[in-house]
């Protein structure tokens, strides 16, 4: 495994900055203040989370308020009521227009048999991941614990595809994380010639229940930008008591970021727990407001 060490120390110190600007909030501590707890100087932090975010730290700190939250939560319901009422199957299809999903069951899977699996870790504006792909997609994305072994997530991979074939593929994976998370260094030349096809989309193979899968289809059409909550996927896909299957199903997710479980947050404003780090799920929300804002602002 080969790493990139300040691409990770950056957003390590990207997210120890989002931690200390939380809980610490009433406050409002200065910019000098936080730029000390990560070890920069103020110049180079300020510079290097507006890089990292388009916003300075302290607006970006404003996506993650509780009201704030609330606010998203009823404008996305909102949007969904609309869309409904008008027949269409999302309020946006900005984002699964360029992310399909192609499911199989554990039975299924288990009858056709192993496939190959080529894999890498690679950096993200998120930190370190292990990202898996299939001649029929992207199959795994995880990212790496800040203080875990990424060892463990090769072998959590392993053991979801089990009886697969893994070979490691350092560039093809970084051509994916290029794309995937709009990353400057991207070889689409490879991309392209390892699906075999000419058009633009980011294909995605899972393996799950077929309650899992349901609940997967449904984030894949939350835009970004965009939270809900366990109630409204649970009433999505007409399970509307299910919510302790929802919220197992969420966990279960093995494609991190590109079926969006960390949109899904408690019904009171509260981000709740990720299965790859609350901070990294604060951060991926953050990242993607501001982001969908500037978008809407330049549009």
């Amino acid at each position: 495994m080969i790493m990139q060490p300040q691409a990770e120390l950056n957003y390590q110190r990207i997210a120890q900055a989002i931690e200390y600007l939380e809980n610490n909030f009433r406050r409002q501590p200065e910019l000098d203040e936080v730029a000390e707890q990560v070890h920069v100087s103020p110049f180079h932090f300020q510079r290097l989370f507006t890089q990292w975010a388009g916003i300075s730290p302290k607006r970006f700190l404003q996506y993650l308020t509780v009201d704030f939250l609330k606010q998203k939560l009823n404008e996305t319901a909102t949007l969904a009521d609309a869309a409904d009422a008008a027949g269409l199957s999302s309020q946006s299809r900005v984002y699964d227009l360029f992310t399909t999903l192609e499911a199989v069951t554990p039975q299924e899977y288990k009858h056709r048999g192993s496939i190959t699996i080529q894999y890498g870790f690679t950096a993200t504006p998120f930190g370190e991941t292990l990202i898996g792909v299939s001649e029929r997609g992207v199959c795994w994305l995880s990212f790496i614990p800040t203080h875990g072994d990424a060892l463990e997530s090769l072998n959590e991979m392993k053991l979801h595809w089990n009886s697969s074939l893994f070979r490691e593929n350092r560039e093809l994976i970084e051509a994916y994380a290029a794309r995937i998370f709009a990353l400057p260094f991207a070889h689409e030349g490879e991309v392209s010639k390892e699906r075999g096809r000419g058009d633009a989309k980011l294909h995605l193979f899972v393996k799950g229940t077929n309650f899992q899968i349901k609940v997967w289809e449904a984030l894949l059409r939350l835009p970004k930008g965009n939270v809900t909550t366990y109630q409204a996927i649970a009433e999505k896909i007409g399970s509307p008591k299910a919510l302790q299957a929802v919220g197992s199903a969420v966990g279960a997710n093995h494609i991190a970021y590109l079926i969006p479980c960390h949109r899904v947050i408690r019904k009171d404003g509260i981000l709740g727990e990720y299965r790859w780090e609350r901070v990294r799920k604060k951060s991926i929300i953050g990242w993607e407001m501001a982001r969908t804002e500037q978008q809407e602002d330049h549009s």
